[in-house]
């Protein structure tokens, strides 16, 4: 059965990511508060004529409508100015991790082809050596702050060139180039237009009531597609305020509620954990706070119950996925008919359907219960136009007639509400981060005394899951644990790093030779 959505349809706007939200201001807007971290603010007249400014800048250093700049920084004022000017510069922002290696940095700025690089000077050590390793130069790097050798934010605003004229259409120019690694294997550039980002900010608009008083909090990183469009380009197409935090860290974000009366929450299920238990929270005033919405993984109706215990606020959660842009599923606001435990209903424009993962059948509808499980397939104007150079990962990933593969096994309840229940997919949910096993197996198999190697989430009640390692040594070769998890520590960025190491005779594989991960994942965790 394929399912559409109870919300009535929307019109998605024929403009571009940057004219839709900042091309739109009226004289009313320009005054209002866009960004704060606490210290800085910026008015939305201000983010637009900075953005305006760097997207000049831009074009006078040779960049043209098309290319592709890269962005790697923490939440900050700056980070807003450099992605809205990147796109009126009419080129393609890739965003970047904070915590990425060299080599993972590298990686992404030779696939992505990117021809500047804008980080911070915190991040300047590992983006020197990234840009090198991918035939950058030191005058393709500009720094948000400030850092001897480089030009900063503050140099190219002040040289007040005027924005180029371009000419971008919507379907078919690509707006943002994030990285993810889809159901399986490694991380691939997910090409999301202009039309597929405006298209799921209303989408999203319609099932989130963000308006022009709300402070909304913005931690969770810019750099994944959830921060970027759901929080950050949502809540400026609403015209909220945007609470920037640059790393997590629970007192800075329990004093920036308090301090800054946030009442718009986005967090992820390792935070909701947090909230719930730690006896920090009861020394902050959070009665500013309105809604909370979690995503990025499942969490489930015992965790929201106890959230709401603790924080009293209206609570939905989410589902979606880098290649949706990213959301699909949103629970109803203001209908406890729906549980909390579920990641609600299809948005608008939006079909759905569950196959069986055996068959490839429709799972048929049961009215008035649950379905059986099986994959969810989604199909709307938010789904990506593929993976950069990989058209076989893209028909993998994307049917001929537009269904796209989710990966996640769900259950369709009574009133078309989705539940999470297991996954096709192999991804490791470390805190909200994507950790695909194939790039951790990879590294692990340069080890000169691994012969081979497996790696499985493993639950965790503070991160969700974490990376547990199984490996098969050479024969003679001595290692332990530790010694792997510290090779790979300084190999990898913290959020990939393996945490629990297994040592077994073989791994287990399908005759095709595939790992057989389930066996892995059901495999009793060592005694400490």
């Amino acid at each position: 059965m394929v399912y559409t959505s109870s919300y009535p349809p929307v019109d998605i706007p024929e403009g571009d990511v940057y004219t839709e939200i900042l091309g739109s201001l009226t004289a009313e807007d320009l005054d209002r508060i866009a960004v704060t971290d606490g210290v800085t603010e910026l008015t939305y007249g201000s983010l637009k004529a900075q953005a305006d400014a760097f997207a000049g800048a831009l074009a006078a250093r040779g960049i043209d409508q098309g290319d592709v700049v890269a962005l790697q920084a923490p939440n900050t004022p700056g980070f807003v100015i450099a992605f809205f000017g990147i796109l009126r510069a009419g080129a393609t922002v890739t965003t970047l991790n904070p915590l990425y290696s060299p080599n993972e940095i590298g990686k992404q700025l030779g696939d992505s082809r990117a021809k500047a690089y804008v980080t911070t000077a915190m991040l300047l050590p590992s983006a020197r050596a990234a840009a090198l390793e991918a035939g950058l130069t030191a005058g393709d790097i500009i720094v948000l702050d400030d850092a001897e050798g480089h030009d900063c934010l503050a140099d190219l605003l002040g040289q007040d060139l005027p924005a180029p004229a371009v000419s971008i259409h919507p379907a078919t120019a690509l707006a943002a180039l994030p990285y993810s690694s889809g159901t399986t294997g490694m991380a691939k550039g997910v090409m999301l237009t202009h039309r597929n980002l405006v298209a799921n900010i209303v989408q999203g608009a319609a099932a989130l009531d963000v308006a022009p008083d709300d402070k909304v909090m913005a931690v969770l990183p810019f750099s994944h597609i959830y921060g970027m469009n759901t929080i950050m380009n949502l809540t400026l197409y609403r015209r909220g305020t945007l609470t920037t935090l640059a790393k997590m860290d629970l007192p800075a974000f329990l004093g920036l509620i308090q301090s800054q009366r946030v009442t718009y929450l986005y967090i992820a299920p390792p935070l909701a954990v947090a909230l719930v238990k730690h006896p920090l929270v009861d020394d902050y005033d959070l009665s500013s706070v309105r809604q909370i919405l979690t995503a990025a993984a499942p969490m489930d109706e015992a965790l929201g119950k106890a959230l709401l215990a603790r924080l009293p606020a209206r609570f939905v959660q989410g589902f979606g996925m880098t290649e949706l842009s990213p959301i699909s599923h949103i629970t109803p606001m203001g209908d406890d008919s729906v549980s909390i435990g579920s990641v609600g209903l299809a948005l608008p424009n939006i079909e759905f359907k569950v196959i069986d993962i055996q068959t490839g059948e429709e799972v048929p509808e049961v009215p008035g219960g649950r379905t059986a499980a099986g994959e969810m397939l989604v199909r709307g104007p938010n789904v990506m136009l593929g993976y950069l150079g990989n058209s076989v990962a893209t028909a993998a990933t994307i049917t001929p007639d537009g269904w796209l593969h989710t990966g996640d096994i769900v259950e369709v309840g009574p009133h078309q509400e989705v539940y999470v229940v297991d996954r096709l997919k192999e991804l490791i949910k470390y805190k909200g981060h994507q950790v695909p096993p194939a790039e951790l197996e990879a590294l692990l198999l340069t080890h000169p005394a691994i012969a081979d190697a497996a790696v499985v989430a493993h639950p965790d009640e503070e991160a969700g899951e974490v990376p547990r390692a199984f490996i098969v040594l050479q024969d003679g070769a001595r290692a332990t644990g530790e010694d792997i998890i510290e090779w790979t520590r300084e190999r990898i960025a913290p959020h990939k790093r393996i945490r629990m190491v297994d040592f077994i005779d073989a791994i287990p594989k399908s005759a095709a030779g595939k790992i057989l991960r389930k066996d892995l994942r059901s495999t009793r965790a060592p005694r400490p």
